[in-house]
């Protein structure tokens, strides 16, 4: 292993691991420091993949190593701080979803990368998946026609002790929402990924089970820009966790696919079988079984950005437009009215 990019993550919660294992099984890249506010996670950590340096404050760690990346796993409301810092040290970014949680933080954050040349890319790992890129490559090409219906199903279960596990979940304030800003935006970004950009929502969000501050269920009613209907449905409350499930219509044929893979694949001028795909996502009844197989994608693309000086898979401009969508769906549940999505038209 020849200069191997040398990477730190920052904050040692749940997904971190799922970082430090991507990282520590690339050969291009070397696991270097860990950095969390409780020391007691971040050498706990260490220990698991054999680093030798942890840290309690992350701007002493840039100060003091030589970083090339930095995988930023702290709550989503501290994702912008962790990022600007890193860019003012001339460290380049991979970003656990949600980019932040605000329009302003993100905006900042990508400001902030730009002007100091850095990489900016966010982890949405779903979009590796066999069934979503088949997917979205059918529609691309026209296999169903003009589109009809496009549908998210996201119904997660988070225990009451998961949201007490840890301070910051399940608030306005850190979280910036709950099972849609945590768990259902993968799915967010998905479908809008698959589909297309959405013109307005109107959407109904509120915590009926839990006792925390932001919603744990949610049904938001999709106009499309190009003038297609869906409905995404967003939940940590129901037992147990569904499969994540997509399902999109149009004229001329149906396709669905979950987390094991298609369900259906049918057109109406072909015959086609329904493909096969080789792995699942996993993840809506314990966050610990979410597949490692999208970080390690992730972590080689960042690599390689670097090396062949392009954008990374996900790159900040993109990886906001999920959290963009979060954003109107909240106003609308404020308000009780319909929201229009444009770019002079983002919510905080």
């Amino acid at each position: 292993m020849s200069n191997p990019k040398k990477v730190v993550i920052v904050g040692a919660g749940v997904i971190s691991a799922s970082h430090a294992r991507a990282i520590t099984a690339h050969q291009e890249a070397k696991l270097v420091a860990i950095c969390d506010i409780e020391q007691e996670k971040a050498e706990k950590l260490a220990y698991e993949f054999k680093v030798e340096k942890t840290y309690t404050d992350y701007e002493e760690m840039f100060a003091q190593e030589a970083i090339d990346i930095v995988s930023v796993c702290v709550p989503s409301g501290l994702h912008a701080e962790v990022t600007i810092a890193a860019a003012q040290h001339g460290i380049h970014v991979l970003c656990e979803k949600p980019l932040d949680i605000t329009s302003e933080k993100m905006s900042k954050m990508i400001d902030a990368c730009k002007a100091n040349n850095v990489k900016l890319g966010a982890v949405y790992q779903r979009r590796t998946l066999d069934a979503a890129i088949k997917t979205r490559k059918a529609i691309q090409e026209g296999k169903l026609g003009k589109l009809v219906l496009g549908d998210a199903y996201l119904k997660y279960y988070r225990s009451p002790e998961y949201y007490q596990s840890a301070g910051w979940r399940g608030t306005w304030e850190i979280d910036g929402g709950g099972a849609l800003m945590n768990q259902g935006i993968h799915g967010i970004d998905l479908i809008q990924w698959m589909v297309g950009e959405v013109e307005s929502v109107f959407a109904y969000t509120a915590p009926l089970v839990r006792h925390i501050e932001v919603e744990d269920t949610a049904v938001i009613a999709v106009k499309y820009k190009h003038g297609a209907f869906g409905v995404i449905q967003g939940t940590t409350s129901v037992y147990p966790g569904q499969e994540t499930r997509f399902e999109l219509h149009g004229e001329k044929g149906s396709i669905i696919f979950g987390d094991s893979g298609f369900k259906q694949w049918a057109f109406i001028d072909r015959d086609e079988e329904i493909p096969q795909v080789s792995h699942t996502e996993g993840g809506s009844h314990d966050p610990k079984a979410i597949s490692n197989r999208g970080h390690a994608i992730f972590v080689n693309d960042m690599i390689q950005a670097i090396k062949e000086d392009r954008e990374p898979l996900v790159s900040g401009e993109e990886a906001r437009k999920a959290v963009d969508l979060l954003l109107a769906i909240y106003e609308s549940a404020r308000t009780g009215k319909e929201v229009q999505l444009n770019a002079m038209n983002q919510f905080n």
